[in-house]
């Protein structure tokens, strides 16, 4: 197992009281990763000790006002690609076949296309393959390091580095195009509720429908893997 990309899964969970007993190990686990750069390790320190000593309820709070209430910060990769159109179903179903192809059930409430259960099925193949798989979302890395980092966000490191572990630049008309967005703004309650006003997403018969480069990325998880559910850490 890759143990680094296991800890990028592990730290963008949603957190809990078991994260926190965890991350002196994972700690341990990113500062000692030479795949990363030395700026990227020490960049990564600040998120490390915000996530090991700061009272729970406010890492949680904090977290739920970046990721779930930013819709142009989601941790759902699909978001990005498709919103809610009806090529966002049918990849989501392409990506469950995938899994069921696998012999794999997801142990999770979250939707197959989560960063972090993604990174957990990362983290048992080859450095090759997730080097390759990492470099098809690479413009998404890109855009959300970006906005993080605006908003001043330790969880910015993690982001860079996936885009370090990706290899490559990521596609800058594809980072110009997401970067236009206006961000959301988690306390407005009001434009919030309009934002997320989703219609149906639906999973119609064309599975390899919506955009080649996530076709590109999910053809190529075939063996099954088992995250932990959201609120559990390993």
């Amino acid at each position: 197992m890759d143990r680094t990309l296991k800890s990028f899964s592990l730290i963008l969970s949603y957190p809990t009281r078991e994260l926190q007993h965890a991350m002196p190990e994972i700690g341990g686990v990113l500062a000692s990763d030479t795949r990363l750069t030395a700026t990227a390790r020490r960049a990564l320190r600040p998120l490390v000790e915000e996530l090991d000593g700061r009272d729970i309820y406010d890492l949680q709070e904090t977290y739920v006002m970046l990721f779930d209430r930013s819709r142009t910060l989601s941790l759902n990769l699909f978001e990005h690609v498709h919103g809610e159109s009806r090529d966002r179903g049918g990849a989501m179903v392409s990506l469950v076949e995938t899994y069921r192809e696998a012999g794999f059930d997801p142990v999770t409430s979250e939707l197959p296309d989560h960063l972090p259960v993604l990174l957990e099925f990362l983290a048992t193949r080859s450095y090759a393959e997730a080097k390759e798989t990492l470099a098809d979302a690479a413009h998404i890395f890109e855009a959300l390091n970006a906005r993080l980092n605006r908003r001043e966000s330790p969880y910015a490191a993690v982001f860079a580095g996936l885009l370090q572990f990706a290899g490559g630049a990521a596609n800058t008309e594809a980072v110009a195009e997401m970067l236009a967005q206006p961000d959301d703004d988690p306390t407005d309650l009001e434009a919030l509720d309009e934002v997320w006003e989703e219609s149906e997403v639906l999973f119609g018969p064309d599975p390899n429908a919506g955009c080649p480069q996530v076709r590109d990325m999910l053809s190529r998880m075939d063996p099954p893997f088992n995250p932990a559910p959201r609120n559990a850490a390993e």
